[in-house]
């Protein structure tokens, strides 16, 4: 049957999409449903039409899921932050789980992951420690602020987010009790008139020191005083400030910043380092996770106090330190130059004098580093944007062969399009172990070691070849490479073998192989050795098609 726009379907809602929309079929045609969750029977109108697939909205929920629970927010629905809230949280963890493990077997083609139980929170609300909240007006014309509804930059009005801090409502009501005091307009996006854009407020969860900061399209505010005064009958309050940002575009913060009263930053804590924040820096949102996923970090990055380890993509310095706490030198690279700065600071704060942190991109630090000095990396820990690694970058890491990369990820596709170029290239995905940082959303990050396939000179096999009537050259002849490939995959749940590791085993069997098929350029050329358990599995091969006995 063929579906069109507006067409009402019945649908039992059997899988998830990547964005936590609910998956259903009508007569083999697939329908994506925001808002409804597995194994909800629900009825939807059809918004959007393609050949096999299209998207709807949902018009009744006819026999909920089990795992369905009532939103905490009223505007979750509405709301584009939460995607996630009617989803029991149990179930929210194996969502993420499955996940991050599509993508690593569907972009990254790997097969039996070493995948470790995602690490959830007990009280997945009221976690964030950043809210930045846009202002505008409402159809009636008062000031209101809260967040956009997804996908657009319409405002829904809401003080009172069940994500942030209780604090958050209360700076907001007296910030919009200010501007219309003073009778102050929030920013127009369609004519590029009005003065207050956003709020920022930043917490500080085990130091309880709040910052205020007000984005406004100008250079000052009205009742500047006015304002602080009012904000500091907060006790948490500590700074309050203004940033400059006077472009048309949605960027949300501009480079100037100005200190109204207080401290230019908070500082707050991960373990027990130290770190001051300032309006620009980037912090991991949940104090809470952030522990436990530097801890992780640490942990793969297996220091014993004798390495040297490069972080990329560094920021002020969160996980630099953290690794400086075991490493005998850690260097951080980070293209924010205010951030560097934070992370010098936060080295000098805690005592570190086994860092040191460079301005630039890391794609283009990392091997002028290289080419300059020629030091290679111990350990490379690369916390990437969304977009995931340059390919120089991961080529210079490929050059530079750490014994081990601990991936830190915020997006599962890039980061398994990134371990299949690493992996190809002589390293191993030994342990992988998601973190929910950012509960009743989509989002989840992910930490991943790396280690360095090794040649084992002494790692040999004893093989008794039976030729009988046949001779080197028939044997060989006996099975192509891609026949082995194939076998191999079908017998050991979709094993993927290359012709290197195949041509390896042959050679240790004493199977003849072209003269220069497969060898390194070169006698100090490193090449990826098989792996024991891929071995056994070309060698059962062999057997198979008569090649080795």
């Amino acid at each position: 049957m063929e579906y069109r726009k507006n067409d009402i379907v019945t649908l039992k809602i059997e899988d998830c999409g990547i964005d936590g929309e609910g998956i259903g079929k009508a007569d083999g045609f697939t329908v994506f449903v925001k808002d409804a969750v597995i194994g909800d029977t629900v009825r939807a109108k059809i918004m959007k039409a393609k050949k096999n697939y299209g998207y709807g909205r949902l018009e009744e929920i006819i026999t909920p899921s089990p795992d369905r629970v009532e939103p905490k927010c009223q505007f979750a629905r509405q709301c584009g932050g939460c995607q996630l809230q009617a989803l029991s949280y149990e179930k929210q963890l194996e969502f993420k789980t499955s996940k991050v493990r599509g993508h690593l077997e569907r972009i990254g083609g790997f097969i039996d992951i070493p995948m470790e139980k995602i690490l959830g929170m007990e009280q997945p609300f009221h976690y964030r420690n950043k809210a930045q909240f846009p202002v505008g007006k409402s159809k009636d014309g008062r000031i209101i602020t809260g967040f956009y509804a997804g996908r657009t930059h319409s405002i829904i009005e809401n003080r009172d987010c069940a994500l942030g801090v209780t604090r958050n409502k209360e700076v907001l009501d007296r910030v919009i009790a200010h501007m219309e005091k003073f009778h102050i307009q929030p920013y127009d996006e369609n004519t590029g008139k009005g003065l207050v854009r956003h709020v920022l407020i930043r917490y500080g969860f085990f130091t309880d020191e709040m910052m205020v900061c007000l984005i406004i399209n100008g250079e000052k505010l009205p009742g500047e005083e006015a304002l602080v005064k009012s904000l500091r009958q907060i006790p948490e309050t500590v700074s309050v400030m203004v940033n400059v940002n006077k472009k048309r575009n949605n960027v949300i913060l501009g480079e100037k910043v100005r200190l109204l009263w207080g401290q230019p930053y908070i500082t707050d804590k991960i373990g027990e380092i130290s770190y001051q924040i300032s309006p620009l820096s980037f912090f991991q949102v949940n104090p809470y996770q952030t522990g436990r996923l530097y801890g992780k970090a640490l942990e793969y990055a297996q220091l014993s106090g004798n390495e040297t380890v490069w972080d990329l993509y560094c920021g002020i310095g969160t996980i630099s330190l953290f690794l400086a706490q075991k490493a005998k030198m850690v260097r951080g690279v980070e293209i924010i130059p205010a951030a560097i700065e934070n992370a010098k600071e936060n080295a000098r704060l805690n005592g570190f004098d086994n860092t040191e942190f460079f301005v630039g991109k890391a794609e283009e630090v990392l091997p002028e580093q290289f080419a300059r000095t020629g030091e290679r990396a111990d350990v490379i820990v690369v916390d990437p944007p969304r977009k995931g690694c340059d390919e120089t970058l991961l080529s210079t890491i490929i050059k530079m062969q750490p014994d081990r990369v601990v991936y830190v990820s915020c997006d599962s596709a890039t980061l398994a399009r990134d371990l299949k170029y690493l992996c190809e290239r002589g390293y191993e995905l030994k342990k992988v172990c998601p973190v929910d940082m950012f509960p009743n959303t989509v989002s989840v990050e992910t930490v991943v070691l790396l280690s360095q396939l090794k040649q084992k000179p002494d790692n040999y096999i004893n093989v008794t070849i039976e030729l009988d009537d046949m001779d080197i050259t028939s044997a060989e002849t006996k099975a192509t490479y891609d026949e082995i490939k194939k076998y191999v995959a079908e017998h050991n749940a979709g094993m993927k073998v290359s012709n290197l590791y195949i041509s390896q085993v042959k050679r240790k069997c004493g199977i003849e192989v072209g003269k220069n098929y497969n060898l390194p350029k070169n006698e100090d050329s490193r090449q990826p050795q098989c792996p024991e358990d891929k071995e056994s599995a070309i060698v059962e091969a062999l057997k198979h098609f008569k090649m080795n006995s």
